[in-house]
Formats: structure tokens, C-alpha cells, sequence
């Protein structure tokens, strides 16, 4: 029986939704990781796109350890600095955004910001944006990873970061002079969500093995849209382990952290 962690499964579903010859912005840790798995499997033609300005580097020296590491810049053809890249995606040029976040709500709008309290007193504060705003509000399709936690999928953000489907109105997005289609998948340890084409609502699509669909509702705080063909999570196999283990982190900077 294979045997991997929340992590490695995030990881893994992650380099699933990744297509060939498609552009990813990726952000730091899980995102990387993921992208690289891609690579190495079923998505060579994979591009990436690091913030601090490198596009489609050949990442034969390890994995970056933020998105400004030289590592993330080697062989890169395009090097140009940080609004360099951010135009590229403006101009269209970026499929997916892959960001992390602490809050998400029903329309896939996202808080990295701070949490409890007000912005000048919160309770919680969280490291902001990075670039992950920018990147919601002009890449194609936006890829959403956190952990399953009712605090995390909320009725109510307590602060927007990055913007999804706002209110769910048909014309938000571009009323709110923002490109792309928005918010595409949420990714996380026990299931994995998308967003109905009309309600724009978060929609239950796939399950981790051995939960059910009522498990999942228990750690959100809004009611869920259930997919009509629910599914269940692929597993990652011992060759999908060992790449992510020995090739893309093998030191486990990211693999090794812990879902509480």
C-alpha cells in the first residue's frame, strides 16, 4: 500500500491540473513543486514563471527556495525583472496562476492578508499579497492550494487579497476591469473543488480516499455544491513519490511541512 502525506498529495493533485505546453505563474513551495512534477511526468512542455522575473527556467539545480533564488532563473529564456513578467501576464500570456492563501469563500475570492480583528489590529498577520493579487486578476485560470479547515472556507473573508468571482455576478470581473476566466480549481489535502460555469459557486468535485462528501461539508462554513459525478482523488503512486521526494524536494523543505 502506498503511503504519502497530506503534502504529497496536495503536490501531487496539484501537477495534475497542469496541462503540456501551457504557462504557470508559480509561487513559492507547494506551487513550484507541483510544476515541476508536471514537468517530469506528463506536462514537459510546461512553462513556468517565477515573480522576480524569469520565464520557463530549466530547474536542474534543485528546487528554489523562493521565487528570486537564482536556481528559479536558470537557463530561463525570458529574464527581465518582476514587471517584466507581471506585462506578460497582463497581456495575456500566463494560463495559470497557482497561489496559496488563509481564506477562501463560496466565489473562490481569497484573503492572504490578515485574519480576526481589523486591518490596523488584527489578530493574525499574514504576508499580503506578493504578487498573488496581480496574478489572480490577469492569468487565465487561477489554482487555488490550502488546508481544509472550516476558519479557511468561509461565508466571509475578512479581507480581500486576491480577487475571484467577487459576488458572483455574471459581469464582476469584468465590471472590476480584471482579465482571465478567474478562479478555475481549489486544491487540498482531503478534496478537491471547482466553480459551477453559471452560480459561479464552489463546487465539491473529488474526495480523498476513504471521505465522504458530508466529511468535506463539515469543514466549510458555507453550503457546498456537490459535482454530479463526485470523485474520488487519484492516489499518487511510488513512482510519483519518488520524483517528488528524491527530484523535486529532495531535502524536503516543503514535502516534510505538517497539515494541522
Amino acid at each position: 500500500m502506498t503511503t504519502y502525506s497530506a503534502v504529497e498529495m496536495i503536490a501531487f493533485t496539484g501537477s495534475r491540473m497542469l496541462e503540456d505546453n501551457k504557462i504557470v505563474f508559480v509561487g513559492t513551495g507547494l506551487p513550484m513543486i507541483a510544476a515541476m512534477h508536471a514537468q517530469l511526468t506528463h506536462a514537459p512542455g510546461l512553462g513556468m514563471i517565477f515573480e522576480a522575473g524569469a520565464l520557463s527556467p530549466v530547474l536542474d539545480m534543485g528546487i528554489p527556495l523562493s521565487v528570486g533564488d537564482t536556481r528559479a532563473c536558470r537557463q530561463a529564456c525570458y529574464l527581465k525583472g518582476l514587471c517584466a513578467v507581471f506585462e506578460l501576464t497582463q497581456r495575456g500570456y500566463a494560463d495559470y496562476a497557482f497561489i496559496g492563501g488563509a481564506q477562501i469563500d463560496r466565489y473562490g475570492n481569497v484573503n492572504s492578508t490578515f485574519e480576526g480583528g481589523s486591518y490596523e489590529k488584527p489578530r493574525t498577520r499574514f504576508p499580503g499579497s506578493g504578487g498573488a493579487g496581480a496574478m489572480a486578476a490577469s492569468c487565465q485560470k487561477t489554482i487555488i492550494i490550502m488546508a481544509l479547515e472550516k476558519r479557511r472556507f468561509v461565508k466571509k473573508l475578512d479581507f480581500l487579497t486576491s480577487v475571484g468571482f467577487g459576488d458572483g455576478s455574471a459581469t464582476f470581473r469584468e465590471r472590476s476591469g480584471v482579465a482571465g476566466s478567474g478562479p478555475f480549481r481549489v486544491i487540498t489535502n482531503e478534496a478537491l473543488f471547482g466553480f459551477d460555469e453559471q452560480s459561479r459557486k464552489m463546487v465539491l468535485l473529488e474526495v480523498a480516499p476513504g471521505k465522504s462528501a458530508q466529511q468535506i461539508q463539515e469543514k466549510v462554513d458555507f453550503k457546498l455544491n456537490l459535482a454530479p459525478d463526485l470523485g474520488t482523488m487519484p492516489e499518487p503512486t511510488e513512482s510519483d513519490l519518488r520524483l517528488l521526494r528524491e527530484v523535486c524536494d529532495p531535502e524536503g523543505y516543503f514535502l516534510k511541512r505538517k497539515v494541522k
